[in-house]
């Protein structure tokens, strides 16, 4: 009797064990059907197109300066300079983040089919899958201005991993600084065009993640109100924490304006998401690995915030509309 009931309660430790491992899977199998969900709502959705081609409007603007440049001094650029020039730029991230928020108006997402998940499911489940949702989306649009600005320039331009002439002219002349294009030396000697792109990418996709998931947290906190004032306040405090701003707006003499730029380039979200405002090796700037890091602690902040404000939010439905 002793040997079966022994017997017994390893199989019972054995299942409960299995399924303790199973609840992840579970977990994160769930969320991603949730924000496949989100994804299918996309099909024919007038403000997912409009959001793309505004992207697209956006690009071809921006990047006309960097093929102007080229043509009027008769050369090719490298594929992915016009996107190195041009988001190189905080104010260029600015307007492109911005226009992100267009495809995530309706936040925090609700729909017929949320009902459905929240009874099968749990809050925990649903929230991971819209923050799955806001990340996969927000990836996909920055590849895509990533692919529109090669588009622009794909008859003028090569694929080959080395600077253009253009761009060593715009870098050692100081021209790129008349036209706002900062090619900057420290990026042509200390970078190539492929390794450069892939970590200004990084950051305006890093910048972005904070800037849509704090205003998911304030929506789902606060409500919809909320969420819009919090990422004004956001690109407000960017936006003007800009050097170029401060050492206008205070008429900081030449001594104070580099203590400035470093100041600045520590605590502005939008300027550690500039490449060109990192430490390369000789200045006190943040590194990119900081920069990174910073960014993370804010995700993982703002994810953490997330799933305690869902615990506390009212849903509202009225038969399958929500």
């Amino acid at each position: 009797m002793d040997g079966h009931a022994y017997h017994d309660n390893n199989i019972v430790v054995s299942c409960k064990g299995r399924k303790s491992a199973e609840e992840p899977i579970r977990f994160f199998r769930q969320s991603f059907s949730v924000a496949g969900c989100n994804f299918r709502h996309w099909h024919r959705n007038p403000r997912v197109i409009v959001t793309f081609f505004l992207a697209f409007i956006l690009c071809f603007l921006l990047t006309d300066k960097a093929l102007g440049f080229a043509h009027e001094h008769e050369t090719t650029l490298q594929a992915l300079e016009p996107f190195i020039w041009t988001f190189g730029d905080s104010n260029s991230i600015l307007l492109t983040s911005l226009l992100l928020l267009l495809l995530f108006a309706d936040m925090p997402f609700l729909s017929p089919a949320t009902p459905f998940y929240l009874i099968r499911t749990s809050r925990a489940v649903w929230i991971m899958g819209q923050m799955l949702y806001t990340a996969a989306a927000t990836m996909l649009y920055m590849l895509f201005i990533l692919g529109s600005t090669a588009a622009v320039c794909v008859r003028s331009s090569f694929s080959g991993n080395m600077w253009s002439r253009a761009a060593a002219i715009l870098g050692y002349s100081g021209e790129g600084e008349k036209i706002a294009l900062p090619a900057l030396v420290k990026t042509l000697e200390m970078s190539r065009p492929y390794e450069c792109t892939k970590t200004i990418f990084m950051l305006m996709m890093s910048y972005t993640l904070v800037l849509v998931f704090l205003m998911l947290f304030f929506n789902i906190w606060k409500g919809q109100a909320a969420g819009v004032i919090s990422v004004f306040a956001f690109t407000v405090f960017g936006f003007l924490l800009n050097p170029e701003n401060l050492i206008r707006i205070f008429k900081l003499p030449e001594e104070l304006e580099y203590r400035a730029r470093v100041w600045v380039g520590w605590i502005s979200p939008l300027n550690q998401a500039t490449y060109h405002m990192h430490n390369f090796g000789y200045d006190k700037l943040p590194r990119l690995w900081q920069s990174y890091a910073i960014f993370g602690l804010l995700f993982l902040l703002l994810i953490l915030l997330s799933l305690w404000a869902v615990r506390h939010y009212s849903f509202q439905f009225r038969g399958t509309e929500t």
